[in-house]
């Protein structure tokens, strides 16, 4: 095997390697014939690489292999055109590494794959009738216990909590708070007479004796059971 690079070619990688993906893999003097009739750049300078890869190594063209064909990006030369107004427009000028391994292909022997050892597998021991009895049952209650419903938790009733009950969002409850109404057991106990003066300020038209006080007064009960 042997090896041959040329470096900070004037040429653009990307061109270059189409080159170099069609040769790779050929042998080196069918590869030399067919660079020989493209019209490319760089398949007049990948030829002498492989020329020189194969010299390098004492070979001749027939005998080996293009193993490998690489072309890597050199650095990009930078230059500067004047334009109109007195500016410049850049050029960029990319040069390239260009990377030839030939060699003679040897087939690997394949070797034999070795014999897996038989592994020896264990008896099943098998068990008392006392203790299939006690497995039968254990796998019963654990079965039992997957098909029973999960228990829903309920929240804990907050009676300072005004927005519980129906139709009071964040503004009604303002407006209860100025009247000096903070707590769900205050609208349980109010008279007709606070009732109807409340109505009268906020105009909630009778909610607060058809609606509030009932939900108020199931809310109580709730928290009464819960505590």
């Amino acid at each position: 095997m042997s090896k041959a690079t040329l470096k900070f070619i004037r040429l653009s990688p990307t061109k270059a390697r189409l080159i170099a993906r069609e040769v790779q893999g050929m042998n080196a003097e069918m590869a030399l014939a067919a660079l020989e009739f493209m019209p490319n750049k760089a398949a007049g300078i990948i030829s002498k690489v492989i020329a020189s890869a194969c010299a390098n190594g004492d070979y001749e063209p027939e005998e080996v292999t293009i193993l490998s064909c690489r072309v890597d990006k050199g650095p990009v030369l930078r230059r500067f055109r004047p334009r109109a107004r007195g500016s410049a427009s850049r050029i960029l000028k990319p040069t390239s590494h260009i990377f030839v391994e030939v060699g003679t292909v040897i087939e690997e022997k394949k070797a034999p794959k070795k014999a897996e050892a038989k592994k020896e597998t264990p008896k099943k021991v098998e068990k008392s009738a006392p203790a299939k009895k006690e497995a039968d049952a254990e796998k019963e209650t654990a079965e039992e216990k997957k098909k029973a419903p999960a228990k829903k938790k309920t929240k804990a009733v907050d009676l300072n909590d005004l927005k519980l009950l129906s139709g009071v969002g964040p503004a009604m409850e303002k407006k209860l708070h100025a009247e000096g109404i903070t707590s769900i057991q205050q609208i349980a106990d109010m008279t007709k007479e606070e009732i109807a003066e409340l109505d009268a300020k906020i105009g909630i038209k009778g909610k607060i004796e058809d609606v509030w006080q009932q939900e108020a007064q199931e809310l109580i009960k709730q928290h009464g059971k819960e505590s």
